[in-house]
């Protein structure tokens, strides 16, 4: 099996020569145990690995974690830390007597702004840093960084990416960013991803919220995979599995916890009264949201009903990824008002709002810009607009209004 080189790596590195305790998070399956093992054997300091799946282990951080820390000294490597939270008092009370950069490597399977106990014990003693499946940028090779609306950085970007027509950005939509599938370890993607659901997803969900209607379950995720791009409804949700909206609310929670699914947040402000309130539904492997709606193939996506909405799905995740694999947090949002005028994404950047329109088009019409004004009342700046689409090259409007290839987010 092939080992893809991941973005977190230089940034793991970087900040392990600076914090005591390092948290990597994110969906099951993506590779965080896999690089942080690759970067274990480089380092060949003799840390200790220990796996919180193993249940004898797990039993014993979460009754003694006094006595897991006795049998298993830092420096220490925990996979599936979220099974035990009594091991963070433990881990903040080593930190503050030792103070030694890299002492403890932890992964979790759920996104930490929502794991239990991290924020209260070990704030500002560890660096966080968020795993998602393989961005494009990291399955082609070329360099991670950022996606910023600037036209030098992108001329830039231009000359080391190559061009990617329409066809093709539908088969990486269809192929997603799992490892597994991606470095040729397996080939059958149904198997793949129907494993995935029944052997993690299934397991998470019933550990977070009890039991489970199995059936149910895979009914819902594949209503919320229908309505990816669209304004989270409960109500639909809830109608198109038989249950009702606050279970759906529930789930859809759940899916968020454990990295399967986000949220973009309308933008606004006190000027802007009129705008909606409700999120955008997200996720973040396109491949996933693929199998459960169905598309047999890039071909059947590019002409079918849902064309649209899983490339805007897989532009915004793609964008999404670029900070998180820099070891940023992406300050993204879309904007939609009550006269229905709306903006696919805005990436809020140094006081400036960057508007970006996503369209299945190689020849945009500069009509779309037109709702970049919308934004104009803002107390914020507002940058350089682009619309993203299938064109295969770079060019531009006017100076504040470019266009740009989805290829080279």
């Amino acid at each position: 099996m092939k080992y893809i080189s991941r973005a977190l790596e230089e940034v793991f590195l970087r900040l392990n020569k600076q914090f005591p305790a390092l948290l990597v998070t994110g969906p099951r399956q993506v590779g965080k145990t896999t690089m942080l093992q690759k970067l274990m054997a480089e380092e060949n300091i003799g840390r200790t690995y220990v796996s919180l799946d193993d249940l004898v282990e797990r039993q014993m951080a979460k009754n003694d974690p006094a006595m897991f820390f006795q049998i298993h000294k830092p420096p220490l490597f925990i996979d599936e830390v979220q099974y035990a939270p009594e091991l963070f008092p433990y881990i903040k009370i080593w930190v503050d007597k030792n103070h030694n950069p890299g002492d403890f490597w932890l992964t979790g399977s759920q996104i930490f702004k929502l794991m239990r106990g991290v924020q209260e014990s070990l704030a500002g003693r560890v660096a966080l840093l968020q795993m998602l499946p393989l961005s494009q940028q990291e399955i082609l090779g070329s360099p991670t960084v950022p996606f910023e609306i600037n036209l030098n950085t992108l001329i830039e970007r231009e000359k080391i990416i190559k061009p990617s027509g329409t066809p093709e950005i539908y088969h990486r939509i269809f192929n997603g960013g799992m490892p597994a599938l991606i470095s040729g370890q397996y080939t059958d993607r149904r198997v793949v991803y129907s494993s995935y659901i029944n052997t993690y997803i299934n397991r998470d969900v019933k550990e977070l919220s009890g039991t489970i209607s199995s059936l149910k379950f895979m009914n819902f995720i594949t209503a919320a995979a229908s309505l990816t791009g669209q304004m989270v409804n409960y109500k639909t949700i809830a109608e198109n599995c038989e249950i009702d909206q606050t279970t759906a609310e529930s789930w859809l929670n759940i899916l968020e916890t454990i990295g399967i699914i986000f949220y973009l947040h309308p933008y606004s402000n006190n000027v802007l009264k009129r705008t909606v309130k409700t999120p955008k539904l997200y996720f973040y492997d396109t491949g996933l949201a693929c199998y459960l709606t169905k598309w047999s193939d890039a071909d059947t996506i590019m002409c079918g009903a849902m064309n649209g909405a899983l490339l805007e799905n897989f532009t915004v995740s793609e964008i999404v990824k670029s900070y998180y694999n820099s070891g940023r947090e992406p300050f993204v949002y879309y904007y939609r008002d009550k006269d229905t005028k709306e903006i696919d994404l805005i990436i809020e950047s140094n006081g400036t709002l960057f508007p970006i329109e996503i369209k299945k088009t190689a020849t945009p019409d500069i009509k779309l810009t037109r709702v970049f004004n919308v934004i104009d009342k803002s107390p914020l700046k507002r940058g350089t607009g682009v619309i993203l689409c299938t064109a295969e090259k770079l060019s531009a409007f006017d100076n504040n209004n470019l266009i740009a290839p989805i290829g080279l987010i």
